[in-house]
């Protein structure tokens, strides 16, 4: 499996790192990013995920975020886009903002993906969720529901929306 990082952060930075096919490669990548306040470039994330697909095809989109400040229309286009090419979006939501919860719902919804909300506190959570897509790329529908019926909570919650996609 090959995955790739993507952030923002501030008012214009964008980056996109290569594909990584070692975990450890990633993990060293994600424990470099710091934050910086800035507008949210949700936009940029999902125009960067259809020009990759238009490379080589992209099984699944993970976002995670706490806010939207994008007009939803245009990121709903984008995700629409995304969805009309097969790449689920899994879009993970730290914190309880009811905008970024509209947008990043509509977002999962056109791509056939899966909305789910993290406690803010919990990496036990976001990793439960990181699993269970790494699952899902890896083996389908079928290994996320396995999945899910294994764990429960969380992971139960997202494989039930995928499977009604």
């Amino acid at each position: 499996m090959e995955i790739q990082l993507c952030y923002y952060r501030g008012m214009t930075d964008f980056e996109a790192f290569p594909w990584f096919v070692r975990a450890e490669d990633l993990r060293r990548r994600m424990a470099d990013v710091d934050c910086l306040g800035g507008y949210t470039q949700i936009a940029r994330v999902l125009q960067h995920a259809l020009q990759e697909t238009r490379k080589s095809k992209v099984d699944a989109l993970v976002f995670v975020g706490d806010c939207m400040e994008e007009n939803v229309d245009e990121l709903c286009k984008l995700a629409g886009e995304l969805g009309l090419l097969g790449v689920k979006a899994f879009v993970f939501q730290e914190g309880f903002d009811p905008t970024a919860e509209f947008a990043f719902k509509q977002i999962a919804r056109l791509t056939h993906g899966a909305h789910c909300r993290f406690n803010a506190g919990s990496a036990q959570q976001l990793r439960d969720l990181l699993t269970a897509v790494a699952t899902y790329a890896a083996g389908g529908i079928k290994a996320l529901e396995n999945l899910g019926r294994n764990r429960g909570g969380i992971v139960l919650q997202l494989a039930r929306q995928i499977s009604r996609s």
